[in-house]
């Protein structure tokens, strides 16, 4: 076996590969520097999503030309001089690879200045090669312009994603970067277009509202709790506003943002029994603690912090959340600091007149006339509101001359249609029956270009962030063959003027459908040819026919049946769930 020691340059881009997994990793590492030496204005500039440019200039501290050039040294650090230093972190960066990573996959160049010097100098770096070091005007502080981003990596440019993916990964860092120092100044521009200016806040919820809106500063609720190991402020978001979305879920511990599953499931476990299955509230979650009692030199990209403590900062973040839940009337509306409503309510002696009858509704077709029928060539009498072909002659085989005509409905519950066939009942899972239909639409949309838009009343304005807007212009072509109409409006919104047929177009429904969509569109699976078409119908369908509305008149349930019979498979959803079933007279004699 041959050992050797890495060249610097070699060593550098593994590094890389760690530090440096896509633009958005630029983004972070120079943010977080820019904050790291006291900046108060912070601008980002980007230019292809990354690819061709991301320039970052702060009014900082700046450098002097000797640490200009040392910088991008690999372990190049001001925070650490000792072991025990490390115990003491509560900057951002300290292990020094940032810049060393950057300037392995891309070309460099740095203007810097310190304030008691004239003038400030120019640093030019590639493929971790120093290319030359000049005297340079400059402002106080650094700007730092990373061009061709893997340019000597042609693999990993390749495996970047698409333009609007990249981008939203770089809005994604912005934010959390942004959110941890409210009384800083940050901008970001895309192409040339200001995408955010975002001035010095007066409070963490005022920065909130600037970056991510109003409809999520507005719905959130102010928590709070102190310990003597933890101290935790923030937002976490109310119950009704919970979305099936991911989005919107911050930990941050001494000012550093970080990750933890562990630790959203103390979240998660306060809002059990208060929002819908794989619904997820917003949050914002401050932690203080003794720098001592964490170690955040995990992993490379430092998003990973370990507690000394973990079971107690769990315990916490878990009663603080339920605590404020209860005291806004979202836990039921007990109070449970006051020991007399600890009690179960008891029910007086006459809530049985107030109890609601549980009955079902029926609603029949009053205005029908058995023998006003039309007939249909080639049925022999059968009634013309359904139109039969002859692929579905084992369906019309339920409905002979001995039967009611099909158009005598009877909807049960708004959920059922029943409907008179030979020798029984025909009974319709109305949902499923949409369901089916809606994925028929959908795939005869993907496969053969076949939709149809039915425009809204009036258009709807849907605020999803700057992010998620990106998604939706990502995906604008597969949208509009699907039959949605939805452009984009500013940076963080989207119009959505028109939705497929047998969609609601109701604001609060549409509302809700944009952000499934949302869930859907970002879903990477299931992205081969053939595959996709199958798995994105079924996705649809299953939107479409999760906000529709109940049926209420015979001639919508009739419109459906014709339109699920006259479908591929009438009998079972796209995930093989049973549509209709046909109650036999003779299973009807049993009852009785």
């Amino acid at each position: 076996m041959d050992l050797r020691i890495l060249p610097g340059n070699i060593a550098n881009m593994i590094a890389a590969g760690e530090v440096v997994q896509r633009p958005s990793s630029v983004v972070k590492e120079l943010m977080e520097n820019s904050v790291d030496a006291g900046a108060e204005d912070v601008s980002v500039v980007i230019t292809d999503s990354g690819r061709t440019l991301i320039q970052v200039i702060d009014n900082g501290s700046g450098m002097t030309p000797d640490e200009a050039v040392l910088c991008f040294e690999r372990h190049a650090t001001s925070k650490i001089a000792t072991a025990e230093d490390l115990d003491q972190i509560t900057t951002f960066g300290f292990r020094g690879e940032a810049l060393a990573s950057i300037a392995a996959v891309a070309e460099v160049t740095l203007r810097t200045r310190v304030p008691d010097s004239e003038t400030g100098c120019q640093v030019v770096f590639a493929a971790s090669a120093h290319v030359s070091t000049t005297e340079a005007a400059a402002p106080v502080g650094t700007n730092i312009a990373v061009r061709n981003l893997f340019y000597n990596v042609p693999a990993r440019r390749k495996f970047l994603k698409s333009d609007n993916v990249e981008f939203k990964h770089i809005v994604e860092e912005f934010t959390k970067v942004a959110l941890t120092r409210p009384e800083i100044a940050f901008s970001l521009s895309h192409n040339g277009k200001d995408i955010f200016v975002l001035k010095p806040a007066k409070s963490l919820k005022y920065r909130i509202n600037d970056l991510l809106g109003t409809h999520v500063s507005g719905d959130v609720l102010d928590v709070a709790a102190d310990t003597s190991v933890v101290s935790l402020r923030g937002f976490v978001g109310r119950p009704d506003a919970a979305r099936k979305t991911l989005g919107n879920q911050f930990f941050f511990v001494n000012g550093r943002y970080f990750r933890s599953p562990y630790l959203h499931k103390a979240v998660m476990k306060a809002y059990e029994g208060l929002i819908p299955e794989g619904a997820t509230p917003s949050y914002f979650i401050y932690l203080e603690t003794d720098p001592h009692s964490i170690d955040v030199n995990v992993s490379p990209t430092k998003t990973e912090v370990k507690f000394e403590d973990e079971s107690f900062v769990f315990q916490v973040i878990n009663a603080s959340v339920r605590e404020v839940l209860g005291k806004n009337s979202f836990a039921g509306g007990i109070d449970f600091s006051n020991p007399e409503a600890n009690e179960m309510p008891v029910l007086g002696k006459h809530f049985s007149e107030y109890k609601p009858d549980t009955a079902p509704r029926v609603e029949v077709d009053f205005d029908y006339n058995p023998f006003e029928t039309e007939t249909t060539s080639g049925q022999g009498g059968h009634s013309g509101t359904f139109r039969w072909t002859d692929e579905r002659d084992d369906y019309g085989k339920l409905f002979e001359d001995n039967a009611l005509p099909l158009t005598q409905t009877i909807i049960l519950a708004g959920k059922y249609i029943l409907s008179p066939v030979k020798d029984g009942l025909m009974v319709v899972n109305v949902k499923r029956a949409r369901e089916r239909i809606l994925y028929d639409r959908a795939l005869a949309a993907l496969t053969r270009n076949e939709h149809v838009t039915q425009n809204n009343m009036f258009p709807v304005k849907v605020q999803v962030g700057v992010e998620n807007r990106t998604v939706f212009d990502e995906n604008a072509s597969l949208l509009s063959s699907l039959g949605f109409d939805i452009s984009p409006f500013g940076t963080d919104t989207v119009v959505v003027n028109g939705v497929p047929e047998g969609y609601s177009g109701e604001q609060g429904k549409v509302q809700t459908m944009v952000q499934d969509l949302l869930l859907i569109l970002s879903d990477d699976s299931n992205r081969l040819p053939g595959v996709m078409e199958s798995a994105m119908a079924d996705k649809i369908a299953l939107l479409g026919a999760s906000v529709s509305d109940p049926v209420t008149s015979s001639v919508e349930a009739r419109h459906i049946l014709d339109a699920l019979l006259a479908g591929g498979n009438p009998e079972l959803t796209s995930g093989g769930k049973k549509i209709m079933t046909i109650l036999q007279a003779s299973q009807i004699d049993k009852l009785f």
